[in-house]
């Protein structure tokens, strides 16, 4: 197959799916790892797809991937992320758990714990707690999204202002090189900078497919967290901005 049509299958593919691993783009044409890349690093370069590590999604700013698909991308890398975290939080602790599937795999790897009293605008999120009977489980009220069970809204953010946690865990869809944190629903970053407001200790839990990944709604910046947890080194201004502020980093 010719590298045109080779472009223009792997568009199609992503227009269908969200996003592809590398992995399953050798296996879906029958190419080499080399040939793959080099077809991404292409199609990066004219701004028609987001390049990831270890994959691709289509280049918007605008429309989030399907629920579906991030729940399975970059799934070990989150749940290692998620095994710091849970490492980070004291049993009986406080905390807020955010909207995203990486916060959804903190909930699992949290499951352990003893007494925890938790604070969450994720219907996912409560259903996994729900597991161990000696958490406190208190679920925000507010407009259920439907597409993956977030609840967001003026009367969520109102709801989240009436607490005072020990920690807030946040996911993020993407962090710009200037240390920006984006994501793509309003009523959603509403809601995240309510926990940041609210929490005693911040912290993120960002995989390395989030570095430089484009959305439209900048909910902060980087420097207004206390930890960052990610599964690969973040780039040069990334790190250097965490170092800036004494932003903790943790490589899963």
């Amino acid at each position: 197959m010719k590298q045109p049509e080779r472009h223009r299958q792997i568009l199609q593919h992503l227009a269908e799916q969200g996003f592809l691993s590398t992995e399953e783009l050798v296996n879906h044409f029958q190419v080499s790892p080399q040939t793959i890349r080099r077809d991404l690093n292409e199609l990066a370069a004219q701004r028609r797809i987001q390049r990831h590590h270890g994959g691709a999604s289509l280049q918007t700013s605008t429309v989030n991937d399907a629920y579906a698909n991030r729940k399975v991308a970059f799934q070990q890398a989150k749940e290692r992320i998620a095994t710091c975290i849970a490492e980070q939080i004291p049993h009986g602790a406080s905390l807020f758990i955010d909207i995203g599937t990486s916060t959804e795999a903190v909930a699992q790897a949290l499951l352990n714990h003893r007494a925890l009293r938790i604070v969450t605008n994720n219907l996912n999120v409560a259903s996994i707690l729900l597991k161990n009977e000696d958490f406190t489980v208190i679920l925000a009220g507010g407009e259920i999204r439907h597409r993956d069970g977030g609840i967001i809204g003026e009367a969520t953010r109102d709801f989240i202002h009436q607490f005072r946690m020990d920690y807030g865990i946040l996911g993020i869809s993407g962090i710009d090189s200037d240390g920006s944190l984006l994501d793509f629903d309003y009523h959603e970053v509403r809601v995240k900078q309510a926990i940041i407001e609210n929490a005693r200790h911040s912290f993120l839990a960002a995989d390395a497919s989030k570095f430089g990944r484009n959305a439209m709604v900048n909910m902060g910046n980087i420097s207004q967290i206390d930890a960052l947890f990610t599964d690969a080194p973040p780039p040069a201004a990334i790190t250097n901005l965490l170092t800036q502020h004494q932003v903790a980093c943790h490589i899963c």
